[in-house]
């Protein structure tokens, strides 16, 4: 009896987490990603200014800073990756919602086939199973579906999202085309992830290019100071050879920017 007791206060805790409409603004990343992002950048700031300065302190005290700031960057790429996995989830959301519509169901019948469909892709503590359990939840505590659809949208900041929100909320209850609202949402969706997969396609070559390029001066740089018999010492000890290394790092920061900003293309 205890045991059974335990075991239903647990599976209660567990019901009502699932319905706390997750942050997607709040990271991820565990202590160990975090770690790893550290010494990672940490690792490659260092490498990089000892090149360019061969001064260990000062390689040291940049690498951390490094790290530090790739810490930032690595949670960002994380949040990002949550929230483009959020909206393929979303798109098969509409996709299963939409099938189950055209077979004659109401929109709250086609969302509880929708997330059984669902359950069987996904974990059942993904993004998208928690979203439909407060959906369906908010619904039978009077919200309406458009309203609980808005606020997916707001707290996610999916375009296709807020889009489809916005839609809904137009038709809901004034029209007999909910199912060709959901399955043409779900086509444009479509067509514009098709998109972006050609695009990502087309850009894998270049980024590959840009990556030997931006690592190829600091080869160079590397062979040449430890194997071109003091070719290079007027820029490790003199000032003026201070100021060309300086120059190079920030033609170098501002390269490796730029190459990561254009090889990012938003539809």
């Amino acid at each position: 009896m205890m045991r059974s007791a335990i075991a239903a206060s647990e599976e209660e805790k567990s019901s009502q987490a699932r319905l706390i409409p997750p942050d997607y603004t709040a990271s991820t990343s565990t202590i160990f990603d975090h770690i790893l992002a550290f010494l990672s950048g940490c690792a490659a700031g260092f490498v990089i200014l000892y090149i360019f300065y061969k001064i260990v302190p000062l390689s040291a005290a940049g690498g951390v800073l490094a790290g530090a700031v790739h810490v930032i960057a690595a949670d960002r790429a994380a949040k990002k990756k949550r929230l483009n996995r959020l909206r393929v989830q979303f798109f098969d959301m509409l996709e299963a919602m939409s099938v189950a519509m055209r077979a004659g169901n109401p929109p709250l019948k086609a969302l509880q086939s929708a997330r059984g469909d669902l359950s069987m892709i996904y974990a059942g503590n993904s993004d998208i199973l928690r979203e439909l359990d407060i959906i369906m939840q908010r619904f039978y505590n009077a919200v309406s579906l458009s309203e609980a659809f808005s606020d997916f949208a707001r707290r996610s900041g999916l375009e296709d999202a807020a889009s489809f929100a916005s839609v809904y909320a137009t038709i809901e209850g004034k029209s007999s085309r909910a199912d060709e609202i959901v399955r043409e949402t779900q086509q444009i969706i479509a067509d514009k992830m098709e998109i972006e997969m050609e695009i990502d396609t087309l850009m894998t070559a270049a980024k590959s290019e840009v990556n030997i390029m931006l690592i190829m001066p600091l080869v160079i740089l590397g062979v040449i100071g430890y194997t071109g018999a003091g070719f290079m010492d007027a820029i490790y000890t003199t000032p003026l050879g201070r100021i060309v290394a300086t120059g190079g790092l920030v033609v170098f920061i501002i390269s490796f920017w730029m190459a990561r900003k254009f090889s990012s293309v938003q539809i």
